[in-house]
């Protein structure tokens, strides 16, 4: 049973402080949850390159900003008499109980696996009143490779899945041929279309690969602003104009980058 340790005193003292500025700051007064919504998922995504750049100091400065929107979403639903952060707090302890019967009931399991299996079960049991389809509970508003990922496990679990992962190879190949025919017939819808199959059928094989689309794509992003950033700087050493570069000298200048950073590996 928790008391008032330092941890909880230091929570309440933040309430405080949120409940001043919503009395008194201007601009703290007019927010809602419409306008704090776009800095919200800003903030999520902050704390994520914190997480990926493994900078503990950033990440504790990063969850205290989203730590704040929080509190801040449930200063306005107390506001308007419909919750308050107490109500959050209650509704995920019980969820995480009933999540939990390993831990709070007599429920046996023998695996992270037998773990998993009962909380989609109880997940599903939990929402039936409201989500009646197998992808019903997908959100609008997550990242379209995010969202490719969570629709393809969540079909997978029903059975509409590939038998093997190789089997998916054979698609990618489809989704490349029908891409370059939509791009020969130079109809930009239809380029638009097949370009996103592939996109979809890529992500399909990460899952498949267990591999997260959206993380490997990340450290993609990562390594090549780093490869061009030298590539920039070796130019720039040599007195070449990019924008004036042809592609023979490019692709010079791109292969000694990979060899300077393969060497200091």
């Amino acid at each position: 049973m928790y008391i008032m340790t330092e941890k909880l005193k230091k929570i309440a003292e933040l309430l405080e402080v949120l409940d001043t500025l919503r009395e008194k700051c201007p601009w703290d007064k007019k927010q809602t949850n419409e306008s704090l919504r776009n800095n919200t998922i800003e903030e999520c995504f902050e704390l994520c390159d914190a997480i990926d750049n493994s900078d503990d100091d950033n990440i504790k400065e990063e969850l205290g900003d989203v730590f704040l929107h929080i509190l801040f979403y449930s200063k306005m639903a107390e506001e308007r008499g419909v919750f308050d952060i107490g109500d959050v707090a209650k509704e995920q302890v019980a969820k995480l109980k009933y999540r939990h019967p390993h831990i709070y009931s007599d429920t046996k399991v023998n695996s992270v696996e037998d773990v998993l299996e009962n909380w989609d079960k109880l997940k599903k049991e939990e929402k039936k009143e409201y989500r009646k389809t197998v992808l019903s509970g997908v959100s609008n508003s997550i990242p379209a490779m995010l969202k490719a990922d969570k629709i393809q496990s969540k079909v997978a679990k029903v059975g509409f899945d590939w038998k093997k992962p190789e089997d998916i190879w054979a698609k990618i190949d489809e989704e490349i041929l029908e891409s370059r025919e939509a791009i020969e017939m130079n109809k930009q819808d239809l380029i638009e279309e097949e370009l996103g199959d592939l996109l979809f059928t890529v992500v399909n094989a990460c899952r498949l690969y267990g591999v997260s689309a959206e993380t490997a794509l990340e450290k993609c992003n990562k390594k090549f602003m780093k490869r061009f950033n030298l590539l920039e700087t070796i130019a720039v050493e040599q007195g070449i104009e990019l924008k004036s570069a042809n592609v023979d000298k490019m692709e010079e200048l791109w292969q000694n980058v990979k060899i300077q950073l393969r060497s200091v590996k």
